[in-house]
C-alpha cells in the first residue's frame, strides 16, 4: 500500500515524543491476536446488507488508546484526527478512510461490557505475562483504593449515583467505589480485581483477591483480624498485616519493640508493590474519578485498565529478547 504524504512526513521526523516512544511500547507488548481470539466470537461479523463493521483489532487498537490516555469516546475519536501517532498506533489514513466516530466506539464497549469481556481482556494479558514467566504464585499483596464518583445531582436523574457510597479516609470522606486488588509480591502485577462501593471495608474482600496458591499474603492495618474471618480459617496462609498505626507509635527501645518496629518496616517495603498499579492507573491512565454510572460499567473499565497497567509495569521485561520466558 502506498504510504501517504503525512505517512512519509511522519516517518521522517527525527524526535520521538513521548507518546511516540509509549504506543510504540504498547504495541509491542500487547498480545494482539489472543485478545482478538477472545473478543472475535463475539464482534458482529456483517453478514446483512448494512454497512459491514470497522475491523475488530482497529476497534480495539482504538479502545486501548482511549484507556491508556483516560479519554472519552468523543475525546479519542478527536486524538485520532489530532495525532498521528495515535493515528498510526491505531491504523488509519486520512488520506482514504475516516476514524470510527465515537457512537462506533460507544457501542464497541457496550459489547465488551455486555459479555464480560474487559475482564477476559485482563486474563489474557494476564495469561500471556505468566506464559513469560513473570507471573510468581508464592505471595500475594492486598489493597484497596478509593476512586471518586461525581457527587453532583446536575444530571438527568437529578440524583447521585445510587451504587456509589461514601467512605471516610483519615478526616476527609470521600463518595465514589474502591478498586480491590490482589498484587503478586514478586512482580508486582495485579493479578485480581474487584470493584465495590466506597464503604464496602477493605477485610471484607481479601479473600476475593487471592489465586489460591498463596502461601504469603501481606495487607495494611486495614486487614487487621483477617484471619479470623469465617472465609478464611481454613486457608493454611500466613498472614502479614501491618499493626495499627497507633499500636506502633507506643513501641518503645526494648529489643523486642526494635524488632517488631524491623518487621513493620520489612512488611512496608514488601507493600510497595502495590502502588505502583495504582500510580499507574491513576497518574499515567489519569483514571482519578469514575466515567460511568453504577458498579458495572465502572468494574469492567477497571478490568481493562488493570490488565493493561500490568502490560505498562511489564514492558521493560518483555521488551528485552528473551526476557521473562519460561524456562
Amino acid at each position: 500500500m502506498q504510504s501517504s504524504f503525512s505517512d512519509l512526513e511522519y516517518a521522517a521526523k527525527k524526535k520521538l515524543t513521548r507518546r511516540d516512544r509509549f504506543l510504540a511500547e504498547i504495541e509491542a507488548v500487547t498480545p494482539w491476536s489472543a485478545l482478538a481470539a477472545e473478543l472475535e466470537p463475539h464482534y458482529p461479523r456483517g453478514e446483512g446488507r448494512g454497512r459491514p463493521p470497522i475491523g475488530l483489532e482497529r476497534m480495539l487498537r482504538m479502545y486501548v488508546a482511549q484507556q491508556c490516555f483516560g479519554l472519552s469516546d468523543e475525546g479519542i475519536e478527536d486524538a485520532v484526527y489530532d495525532s498521528q501517532s495515535i493515528r498510526r498506533f491505531v491504523g488509519i489514513d486520512l488520506a482514504r478512510e475516516s476514524a470510527p466516530d465515537a457512537t462506533t466506539l460507544l457501542k464497541f464497549r457496550r459489547l465488551l461490557e455486555t459479555h464480560e469481556l474487559t475482564r477476559k481482556i485482563f486474563e489474557t494479558i494476564n495469561a500471556h505475562l505468566a506464559q513469560k514467566g513473570l507471573m510468581m504464585r508464592e505471595g500475594t499483596i492486598v489493597d484497596a483504593t478509593l476512586i471518586a464518583a461525581p457527587p453532583s445531582t446536575k444530571n438527568r436523574e437529578q440524583a447521585r449515583d445510587p451504587e456509589m457510597h461514601q467512605a471516610k479516609k483519615g478526616k476527609q470522606w470521600h463518595f465514589g467505589m474502591k478498586a480491590h486488588i490482589g498484587v503478586d509480591a514478586d512482580s508486582g502485577l495485579v493479578h485480581t480485581l474487584v470493584g465495590t462501593a466506597a464503604n464496602v471495608a477493605d477485610v471484607t474482600q481479601a479473600h476475593a483477591l487471592l489465586h489460591g496458591d498463596e502461601t504469603d499474603v501481606l495487607g495494611d492495618a486495614g486487614y487487621q483480624g483477617v484471619h479470623k474471618r469465617d472465609e478464611n480459617k481454613n486457608r493454611t496462609i500466613n498472614w502479614h498485616v501491618a499493626m495499627r498505626p497507633g499500636k506502633r507509635k507506643t513501641l518503645g527501645t526494648s529489643r523486642l519493640d526494635r524488632l517488631l518496629e524491623q518487621y513493620e518496616q520489612a512488611k512496608a517495603r514488601m507493600r510497595a508493590k502495590v502502588e505502583h498499579p495504582f500510580h499507574v492507573v491513576k497518574n499515567l491512565f489519569r483514571h482519578r474519578k469514575t466515567r460511568y454510572r453504577g458498579l458495572a460499567k465502572n468494574t469492567a473499565q477497571l478490568f481493562s485498565l488493570f490488565g493493561l497497567a500490568n502490560l505498562v509495569m511489564a514492558r521493560r521485561r518483555l521488551l528485552v529478547p528473551d526476557a521473562g520466558s519460561a524456562s
